[in-house]
C-alpha cells in the first residue's frame, strides 16, 4: 500500500509536467509563429524537393543543383499564386461592380426574415452585408500580398536546409543514442515519402475538383465559371474548410444571378456532391492506408493550426499531423498514438 502511493504520486507528477510542457509549447508556437510557421513550410518543401535535388547532385555540382531546384520551386509557387490571385481578384471585382444588386437582394432577404419574426436579421444587416463581403475580399487580397515576405523567409530556410540535409543525416547516424538517431532518421525519411504522396494525391484531387466545378458552373450557366473552378482547385488544399467556402460563395452568387432560391439550392447541392465524391470517396481510395488519419483528427488539426498560424496553419496542419504520427510509429513507446489516431485503411477500389 505504501509503495503504491509514491508510484501514483510519481505518475501524477509526470502527467502534470507533460501537460504543462504541452501548454508551453503551444504558447511558444503561437507567439513565435513568425519563426515557426515559415520553418514548418520550409521543412515541408524540403521534403518535397529533396529527391530532385539529390538526382541533380549526381550530375551537377551541389550549388548548381541547388539553384535549379530552387528556381523550379519558385516557378511552381509563382504559377500557383498567380492562378489564385486571378481567381479571387476576378470574383472580387465582379462583386464590387455589382454591389448595388447584391445589396438589394440582401435587403429583400433581411426584410423577409424580419417579417417571419427572425430577430437576428437586424444583426446580420449590421455585420454581414455586402460591404462586409467587399471588405472580406479586400482583406484576402491584402493577405495574399503580405505572404510575399513570408515566402521570402521560407525561401531562405529552404536554401539553407537543402544544403544541410546530408550533414544532418550523417549527424543522426553518428548519434551516441543510436535508437533516437534511428527513430528520427527513419521517421524523417518516411515522413518525406508521405509528404510527397500527400501532395500528389491532393493536387490530383484538386485538379479534378476544380475541373468538375468549372464544368458544372459552365453547364448551369453560372457566371465566373472558370473562376469558381480555380477557387475550388486552390481551396481544396485546405481540408473541410476550403471545400465549404468553395461551395458557399458560388451559391451566393447564384442567388443574385438567377434570383431563385430553388436554383441556388440545386447549385449548392451539386457543388457539395462534387466535393463529397472527390474528397470522401475517391481521395481515400487513391491515397491508401499510408495517409489514413482519423477524420476527427484532420478536422481538429485544421482548426487548431488555423488558430495558431492563420491561413498558413490551415494548409500545413495536416502535414504536421502526418509527420507527428509517422515519427510516433517508429518507437514502441509511442506507437500506440499512431495506431489510435490513424484512420482505418480504406477499401481498395
Amino acid at each position: 500500500m505504501r509503495d503504491s502511493m509514491p508510484l501514483t504520486s510519481t505518475r501524477g507528477l509526470i502527467t502534470m509536467i507533460g501537460v504543462c510542457t504541452a501548454i508551453l509549447i503551444i504558447v511558444a508556437l503561437y507567439f513565435a509563429r513568425t519563426v515557426f510557421a515559415p520553418l514548418a513550410f520550409a521543412l515541408f518543401i524540403i521534403a518535397l524537393v529533396w529527391p530532385v535535388q539529390r538526382a541533380l547532385q549526381a550530375r551537377f555540382p551541389k550549388l548548381i543543383a541547388l539553384a535549379i531546384s530552387i528556381l523550379a520551386t519558385v516557378v511552381i509557387v509563382m504559377i500557383f499564386a498567380s492562378i489564385i490571385v486571378w481567381g479571387f481578384g476576378r470574383v472580387g471585382r465582379h462583386l464590387v461592380n455589382d454591389a448595388a444588386r447584391f445589396q438589394m437582394l440582401y435587403g429583400q432577404v433581411a426584410d423577409w426574415l424580419d417579417g417571419h419574426g427572425v430577430a437576428v436579421a437586424g444583426m446580420w444587416a449590421d455585420h454581414f452585408n455586402v460591404g462586409w463581403l467587399i471588405r472580406l475580399f479586400q482583406e484576402l487580397t491584402t493577405r495574399i500580398r503580405a505572404t510575399l515576405s513570408f515566402s521570402l523567409v521560407v525561401l531562405i530556410y529552404v536554401i539553407l536546409g537543402l544544403l544541410e540535409v546530408d550533414t544532418i543525416a550523417d549527424k543522426l547516424r553518428r548519434l551516441k543514442n543510436r535508437e533516437i538517431g534511428k527513430v528520427l532518421l527513419t521517421g524523417g525519411y518516411e515522413t518525406a515519402v508521405k509528404f510527397r504522396r500527400y501532395m500528389i494525391v491532393r493536387t490530383l484531387m484538386s485538379i479534378m475538383t476544380g475541373g468538375l466545378v468549372w464544368g458544372f458552373a459552365y453547364l448551369a450557366d453560372l457566371q465566373l465559371a472558370a473562376e469558381w473552378g480555380v477557387i475550388a482547385f486552390a481551396l481544396n488544399y485546405i481540408p473541410f474548410i476550403g471545400p465549404l467556402v468553395a461551395t458557399v460563395f458560388p451559391t451566393l452568387f447564384a442567388i443574385a444571378q438567377f434570383e431563385s432560391w430553388q436554383t441556388a439550392v440545386i447549385v449548392f447541392a451539386c457543388l457539395n456532391l462534387i466535393q463529397f465524391l472527390v474528397g470522401s470517396y475517391l481521395e481515400p481510395r487513391i491515397a491508401g492506408g499510408a495517409l489514413a488519419i482519423s477524420p476527427f483528427i484532420v478536422l481538429l488539426a485544421v482548426f487548431f493550426w488555423t488558430f495558431l498560424w492563420g491561413i498558413a496553419g490551415a494548409f500545413i496542419g495536416v502535414p504536421i499531423v502526418i509527420a507527428i504520427l509517422t515519427i510516433c510509429h517508429q518507437h514502441p513507446s509511442s506507437r500506440w498514438a499512431a495506431d489510435l489516431l490513424g484512420g482505418p485503411e480504406p477499401a481498395k477500389a
